[in-house]
This record gives structure tokens, sequence and C-alpha cells, in this order.
């Protein structure tokens, strides 16, 4: 028999999981075969995050360090179709600046409360990996729109690509980004946890190193895009730099992982993508989501 609170606690329940239902349908995945550049007709909301593995403007050398260069990733069988040719057409005339400008507009803008102790601000940031050596150049581009501050992030691999190079002996094993901010340091999330006064619980937090493991993808992820940045890795950073129900852009988004990435995490997601055939497929095998049963009750619910 049902106690006379039992009805009300059972609708406030239903209240509660339908106002949760709601602000998931309103988490967004966008992909847009377009420019950055023609941002404002999207109506995009601001960014917490902006991730990009932006072109190196390397042409015809993209494969140079790359297995697929010769046959059957082996230098003994000679060069394949992909030597000497240029893995997507933007990868020629970049413009660095064009994309900094992009994102000091579509970044939120920095968070001005007070800061509590032991606590990060809600500032939003940028992670773009890239070379190496072209982390000078992103780091002089970046602090001429503002984004003055950066930390070096480098992932480290249990392979390389490189190893089937003849004339090489010290081969890469790591991949390297950098978060670029403007003043304040930007939102940070390492699992800390607060009790009801809102201070941290010891013990609940956890160090976040410069490095992380690249975890490669399995096959269940399509392989789209020949510089596709993996989920799990992507997962990582963008729960680091945001919570649920943030935005996360990525203006060149090539295969869409990080998109994916986005909102398996429960953030809305949008980008850009300005090749036809990165862009079909990324909208029809990558950013592909089975319909979640709570939101099918929610449906039924509300209907």
């Amino acid at each position: 028999m049902k106690g006379v609170g039992d009805s009300g606690r059972s609708n406030v329940y239903t209240v509660s999981f339908l106002k949760n239902m709601n602000r998931k349908k309103r988490i967004k995945c966008e992909i847009y075969r377009d420019s950055m550049q023609n941002y404002k007709k999207y109506a995009i909301p601001p960014a917490q995050l902006i991730i990009a593995d932006v072109p190196y403007n390397v042409g015809k050398n993209f494969y140079g360090s790359n297995p697929m260069w010769y046959k059957g990733g082996d230098n003994k069988n000679g060069e394949s179709r992909f030597a000497g040719k240029a893995a997507f057409n933007s990868d020629f005339n970049f413009n660095l600046y064009e994309y900094f400008h992009f994102c000091s507009k579509m970044l939120k803008k920095e968070d001005t409360s007070p800061i509590q102790r032991g606590r990060s601000s809600n500032s939003p940031c940028m992670i773009v990996f890239c070379a190496f050596e072209r982390m000078p150049v992103l780091i002089n581009a970046a602090e001429k729109h503002g984004f003055v501050n950066y930390i070096p992030l480098v992932f480290v691999k249990n392979y390389s690509p490189q190893v089937l190079k003849a004339n090489m002996r010290v081969v890469g094993a790591t991949e390297y980004a950098l978060v670029l901010y403007r003043d304040r340091l930007p939102k940070f999330r390492n699992g800390c946890k607060q009790d009801e006064n809102g201070k941290n619980i010891r013990g609940t937090g956890h160090m976040i190193f410069n490095w992380f493991k690249w975890e490669r993808d399995g096959k269940d992820i399509p392989k789209i895009h020949p510089a596709q940045k993996p989920i799990a890795v992507l997962k990582q950073l963008i729960e680091i730099f945001t919570d649920e129900w943030d935005v996360v852009i990525d203006p060149c988004c090539g295969s869409g992982t990080t998109l994916r990435a986005s909102h398996e995490l429960g953030r809305s997601a949008y980008g850009f993508e300005i090749d036809r055939n990165f862009y079909t497929r990324a909208k029809n095998e990558m950013l592909v989501f089975e319909k979640n049963p709570q939101m099918e009750l929610a449906e039924y619910l509300e209907g």
C-alpha cells in the first residue's frame, strides 16, 4: 500500500527527470560544410573550449614522415600514390591569423568574478595540436590576438609512424599541443569534489601532468582523415577544460572526432569542414548516434 507522500515524491522525481532530459535535448552536435570565416550565419553560441588540429601548410610533404608514402607501408616496395601528394586542399594556404581571429570572437568572454582559494575560474581556452617546431609560430600569432599565456602538452605514443624510413634511427613517437588562454587560468577540472559548504574534499582531486598517453581508437571508430585525433585523447582534454552542457567548437574538424567526443560527454559541439569528402564521411559515419532509451522514456512521459 502506498504511503501518503509516495505520489508526491513520484511527481517530484518525474519533473526532475524530465528537466534533466530536456537539458540533454538541448545538446547540439552540428557540422557545417563551410569555412569558419562564415560563422556568423550559424548563430553558434560562444565556446568554453575550441580544439583544432590546424593545417601546417606542408602541402605535398604531408606524408613525408608517414608510412603511407610507401606501398604497403614498407619502403622496400617503393613509393605509393601518396608520395609527394597533399592530404587535403587547405594544407597550402591556411591563414593562421584568421584562425586566431575566429577564436577571439567565438570563445566566451573572460570570467571576471572573484576566484575562491583552491578553485579555478570559468574562463575559456583553446587547444591547438601542432608540430613541435611550429609552437613558436603559434604562440606569436596567438599573442597578437590576446592569448598571451600558454601551456605546452605532450602526447606519448607506444609506436612511431616513422619507423619504416630507411634513413631514420631516432624516430618520433610524440604529438604536441598548446593550451592557449588570455589572462586568467581557464576552467580546470581534475576530479576534485566539494562538500555541502563548497569546500574541496581532500583526496578527491588528482594531479594533471602535462603529458598524456596517446590511446588509439578501436576498429569501431571509422578512419576518415589522415591526421585524425583519437576520441579517447580528446575526451581527456574535454573533461579537464569543460563541464557538462558547455560548448566545444572545432573550426577544422576533419573526421569529426572532436564533435563525437564532446557529444558523448554531454557537451554541445559545432564544427566546420570545407572538404566535401571529409564532411560527408564525418556526418554519415562518425556523427551517427543511437537514441538514448532515457530520451525515449522522456518523450513518452511528455506525450
